[in-house]
């Protein structure tokens, strides 16, 4: 098991109840280990905890970009 973190930015004005979404949704992929926004400091960035033997960011992100098409992601 090799663990990963990636921040991947949404738009700004996503709103809250989608981010929510996202959060559950992107927790639920096989291999992610936790997913979450920073609320109140940086709303926009989503913090991702992978097992990258089980999947990838790339994968990742192609999830959030059903919600987000302009999503991107930074490695950590």
């Amino acid at each position: 098991m090799s663990n990963v973190d990636i921040l991947i930015y949404v738009h700004p004005e996503l709103p809250a109840d989608d981010r929510a979404r996202l959060e559950n949704t992107v927790r639920t992929r096989a291999g992610v280990l936790g997913a979450s926004f920073d609320h109140h400091a940086h709303p926009h960035a989503l913090m991702v905890k992978y097992d990258s033997d089980a999947t990838s960011g790339t994968e990742i992100l192609l999830v959030v970009r059903q919600t987000d098409p302009v999503a991107t992601m930074v490695g950590l």
